[in-house]
């Protein structure tokens, strides 16, 4: 009997990412709803520049979010698809009633350090299974929110 999975991992290693990623999971679906409350809260003289960083932001967010669960689903595993799993499971906590255009920018910036901190170590996991696909995408998505920050950064001075 074979211990790998469809895909020719090792079903332990399979597991153990399939769980950090719905930990992922829960992680984005509470940044997605966090970003998206600062776009419809957020007040002050940089509204329209924030407003509209904000859609893109939570978009992009959206889109993997889809691509997170498919690839649990890849790995053989079921994603976590309950609300509340997402508030116990997360490590964003949810961000209520900020209008604050400098702390929805700040909590944006803390929920992409907190999204990249995962990802390096699900891109390490997966690495040590011998997981390209897993690993990859962590990787775009490391590479790509490491410019945001920096970008986030530079807009806070």
């Amino acid at each position: 009997m074979s211990d790998t999975n469809t895909i020719g991992l090792h079903e332990g290693s399979a597991s153990h990412l399939a769980e950090k990623l719905n930990e992922l999971l829960a992680n984005y679906q509470i940044f997605y709803m966090n970003v998206r409350g600062y776009h419809w809260n957020v007040k002050g003289p940089q509204f329209f520049e924030l407003h509209a960083k904000f859609e893109e932001f939570y978009t992009d967010l959206l889109t993997k979010v889809d691509e997170i669960a498919e690839r649990i689903l890849t790995l053989g595993h079921q994603p976590v698809h309950a609300y509340s799993d997402y508030v116990t499971m997360s490590h964003i906590a949810e961000a209520k009633n900020v209008t604050n255009g400098e702390a929805c920018v700040r909590g944006t910036l803390q929920g992409f350090q907190t999204l990249i901190e995962l990802q390096r170590e699900i891109l390490s996991l997966a690495s040590d299974a011998d997981d390209e696909g897993t690993a990859a995408q962590a990787g775009d998505y490391i590479r790509e929110q490491e410019k945001t920050i920096w970008m986030l950064n530079a807009h806070l001075g």
